[in-house]
């Protein structure tokens, strides 16, 4: 399924220390997007839903883990996250303060 709209591609932003503090270094923010949407897509999506400029945009596709309940194995969703890097100039509200 191809996504619709910016909203479809970008599902959440991920707030962990880590990535906060990438976001506080380096200009770097993360979220999970979805899986069949590319680098191009993602930097329109970002651009557009926050009104900044995007400098950099790197992907990576994420395995779900194996989880067993009792006798049953099951696995997780696999995943897809990206790390878009923003202008020396430019912020997001939602990473501010956190």
């Amino acid at each position: 399924m191809i996504p619709s709209t910016y909203y479809d591609i970008i599902r959440y932003p991920i707030m962990t220390e880590k990535t906060m503090l990438a976001y506080q270094m380096s200009r770097q923010c993360t979220f999970a997007v979805d899986r069949a949407s590319n680098k191009v897509e993602i930097r329109k999506a970002v651009e557009s839903l926050f009104k900044v400029k995007v400098e950099d945009v790197q992907t990576i596709r994420t395995k779900g883990k194996k989880k067993r309940v009792g006798k049953v194995l099951g696995k997780r969703p696999d995943g897809k996250k990206a790390i878009v890097t923003l202008q020396p100039d430019q912020k997001i509200e939602i990473f501010e303060g956190v």
